[in-house]
């Protein structure tokens, strides 16, 4: 989830693109529908183009699974093919999908762009794949709908869950004299009493623009459920309809309320994280990724005593309910239908199902509902309350929206909503400049 990626070669990552992309001596060189398909299991080097931490639990317990596997299969290697960041995956991803070289596994979101790819045949139906291996129903509900596109369709197998909390600092709202917000509309007044008191009231790494858009995300999943975005991102619905309205205030109080750090735009994740972590802001928007970081003794001793979490207020007209808010499971992986054959077949069994006792092993949340996340020796009572929210999640989810919109209408977003919260346009502005972007861009992205 964290955007910040280990950078590697641009020339060793296309060569090794291209390399996976080669059918050896078992490879399919056409698509298939059989989601069981017959043949030997021929071993041969395969390839997963990703975009996650080199250095991350996934990729680490991954490669230990596919070495297992390898032992017993002689000539079989796991290639990872990794990015620097998230959009240069994106680029490479979707270049790669044109010329018709995707390796047998890449990473998607539930974006435009993969809806057409499965539409076009490229991709294998997930709920087939994991019915026939017989896992579908160990996946919690959550997970999988994180995944699955608008019409209900599934095609991307989760690695991950997650859950997206305000972590705050007890103190600093005991000394502002607030307390938890009751209502996503108590927030802007919680943050210039924490101003008077000479305190940030909200660390935000803003550099990366995604953590704002979370902020846009909040105000319309309270008060027009998750259809809301579904609708927007086709110009079936617009910013400038009530729920949209609603948002764009919100957001620009925020702003005028000084809620985020000044110069909170050229602030980064580590920068973000550490403003909190040292006591200086009283909360910090982030997820279950964090929980080394923010429930263990690795957190500062001078704060840990007064961390805690809250999950999304509510509304007073909200359509949904406490316990739904983000909870991602991460970009998903897709397995492409031209090159699936029985050994890619026989790998994902393998490894999934080692890979839920493996990952819930490191103290990670599991896609899965079938394992027991292990404790850290080191953890405050913190993790465990995480872990055990997980079991209460609803099911509705608020998607985060850099992976809903069209491209060119998500880059203009981000850019518009730091104008917005910096005061630099007013709502109106805002919503109208939305809308045109919107209505020019969705009919390409969506038909």
């Amino acid at each position: 989830m964290k955007k910040t990626l280990r950078t590697t070669a641009i020339a060793a990552v296309v060569a090794l693109a291209l390399a996976g992309c080669s059918n050896g001596s078992g490879g399919g060189t056409s698509q298939t529908t059989d989601i069981d398909p017959s043949g030997a299991i021929v071993p041969r080097p395969i390839s997963w183009l990703l975009s996650r931490p080199a250095d991350g639990g996934v990729i680490t317990v991954m490669k230990q699974i596919a070495d297992e596997y390898a032992k017993d299969h002689p000539g079989f290697a796991l290639n990872f093919i990794t990015t620097p960041d998230r959009p240069s995956y994106i680029q490479k991803y979707e270049t790669l999908a044109a010329a018709n070289k995707l390796p047998e596994l890449f990473d998607t979101d539930a974006t435009p762009f993969a809806q057409k790819l499965a539409k076009q045949g490229t991709m294998v139906d997930a709920t087939k794949l994991l019915t026939s291996l017989g896992l579908y129903d160990s996946y919690r509900p959550a997970a999988l709908n994180y995944q699955r596109f608008d019409d209900g369709s599934l095609y991307m197998i989760p690695f991950e869950f997650q859950l997206e909390f305000i972590w705050y600092n007890k103190a600093l709202l005991q000394k502002a004299g607030v307390a938890i917000p009751k209502s996503l509309d108590d927030i802007p007044a919680m943050c210039t009493a924490l101003r008077n008191a000479g305190i940030t009231p909200i660390a935000l790494d803003g550099q990366d623009q995604w953590p704002l858009e979370r902020y846009a995300a909040y105000h319309p999943f309270r008060t027009a459920g998750p259809t809301y975005v579904q609708n927007l991102k086709k110009g079936d619905a617009k910013l400038s309809d009530p729920a949209g309205l609603a948002a764009a205030d919100w957001l620009s109080k925020l702003g005028s309320s000084k809620c985020f750090e000044d110069g909170f735009s050229s602030t980064g994740y580590s920068d973000a994280q550490n403003l909190f972590t040292s006591g200086k802001a009283a909360m910090y928007n982030i997820g279950t990724w964090e929980l080394s970081s923010l429930a263990t003794d690795k957190l500062d001793p001078a704060v840990r005593s007064d961390v805690d979490y809250f999950t999304l207020p509510t509304t007073a007209n909200s359509v949904t309910d406490a316990n739904e808010y983000v909870s991602p499971s991460g970009i998903g992986m897709a397995v492409n239908a031209k090159t699936y054959d029985p050994l890619v077949r026989d790998f994902l069994k393998f490894a999934l199902t080692k890979y839920p006792s493996a990952i819930a092993a490191t103290g990670a949340l599991s896609p899965t509902t079938n394992v027991t996340t292990t404790i850290p020796a080191n953890a405050t009572p913190l993790y465990q309350k995480a872990v055990d929210q997980s079991n209460d999640v609803g099911s509705k989810i608020a998607m985060p929206w850099d992976t809903q919109l069209d491209p060119t209408s998500n880059t203009r977003l981000q850019q518009e909503l730091t104008l917005l919260v910096q005061g630099n346009t007013d709502p109106s502005e805002f919503v109208s400049t939305m809308d045109s972007t919107i209505a020019q861009n969705a009919p390409a992205a969506f038909k």
